[in-house]
């Protein structure tokens, strides 16, 4: 078994394994020379080639204990029947859903798997060409996240809307949660059959929530997603990452059904250590910031993360994913280090 998989199955380790998320992208010149051949970034994601293309890249470059899907969690949103397009400048924009009508157009389940075969060919792809050592992590983005930008039509101020949307219109809000789980599910069962190794759920805006939404909207449906799913593949391992909800974080901790929990970078790290670690593996934490910093500054920082953390199983992330303008040597430095340990 692998480093990354004896990690996150709570078995002995000798060092954390490491990866990144967004560890496919700008910051690497051969990953902007692949998305120009391919256009726009949506035909990139659905063309399996290159998408699997990205993917390696950074295995190939710095050795990452884990690979990760090069995909976006939009792409279920696009598989729906909502117009989503990627501009330049911008990011997403999206056809927003208003009222039970929008609703009603999109909730065709069944129709989804038609327009997301390009992503399972690439996790096939990817499967015969990782090296046997790195697992492949699929993911997909919560519901609370995809309705943020479903409801807005766009990334910016998205959470705001969804909140208002929320409590003004719960009914539909409600519809449209149990739509996005639901195909969550599926969209995740298919990733697994086609080879993923292990299951990363991302609720980017889940900080954006207040407490009791928080656990209502945010953990009981990636709850719900994973119970369901473990149901059918009970070995599949589950990353759970609900960035940006401070103390809540411990709720997530309870949850037998997770694996693991991704930690962002405004945590402190104390806490964590003392009330999370003990109940959970953590992954993640460092502050993307600190990949554009000095050589100096990195390694202090490289630090002070692993020695917070080093009495409990860890996998070495970020807080949140890299930047375009994080340094490719630093990206090294890290890989080096983390490789270096001992425990």
């Amino acid at each position: 078994m692998s480093l990354f998989l004896k990690c996150v199955n709570n078995q002995p380790i000798d060092r954390p394994p490491v990866w990144f998320m967004r560890q496919a992208g700008r910051y690497l010149s051969e990953y902007r020379e692949t998305r120009k051949k391919a256009g726009s970034f949506l035909d990139l994601c659905y063309n399996s080639d290159l998408a699997t293309e990205v993917t390696l890249q950074p295995i190939e470059r710095f050795g990452f204990d884990a690979a990760i899907l090069f995909a976006d969690i939009l792409l279920i949103l696009d598989a729906l029947g909502v117009k989503v397009q990627f501009v330049e400048g911008q990011g997403p924009l999206l056809e927003p859903v208003k009222d039970k009508k929008d609703i009603e157009k999109i909730s065709r389940i069944e129709k989804i798997h038609e327009k997301l075969f390009p992503v399972y060919q690439t996790v096939k792809n990817l499967k015969k060409q990782l090296p046997p050592d790195v697992p492949l992590i699929g993911f997909a983005g919560a519901p609370w996240t995809l309705a943020t930008y479903l409801i807005n039509g766009k990334g910016e101020q998205g959470s705001l809307t969804a909140k208002k949307f929320l409590i003004e219109n719960n009914e539909e809000f409600e519809e449209i949660i149990r739509l996005l789980t639901n195909a969550t599910i599926e969209y995740l069962i298919m990733q697994i059959e086609a080879g993923a190794d292990v299951i990363k759920i991302f609720d980017s805006w889940a900080g954006a929530l207040n407490a009791d939404m928080v656990l209502r909207y945010s953990l009981n449906p990636i709850k719900e997603i994973v119970s369901k799913i473990k149901f059918k593949y009970p070995k599949t391992p589950f990353i759970v990452f609900p960035r940006s909800v401070n103390t809540i974080y411990s709720k997530f901790s309870d949850e037998k059904c997770f694996d693991v929990l991704a930690v962002d970078q405004f945590l402190d790290r104390k806490w964590i250590a003392s009330k999370i670690q003990p109940k959970k593996i953590i992954q993640g934490n460092l502050d993307p910031i600190f990949l554009t910093q000095r050589k100096e500054i990195l390694l202090a920082e490289l630090r002070n993360v692993t020695e917070d953390f080093k009495n409990h199983p860890y996998i070495f992330n970020l807080g949140h994913g890299i930047t375009p303008d994080a340094l490719v040597e630093n990206v090294e430095l890290v890989v080096d280090y983390i490789k270096g340990l001992k425990y």
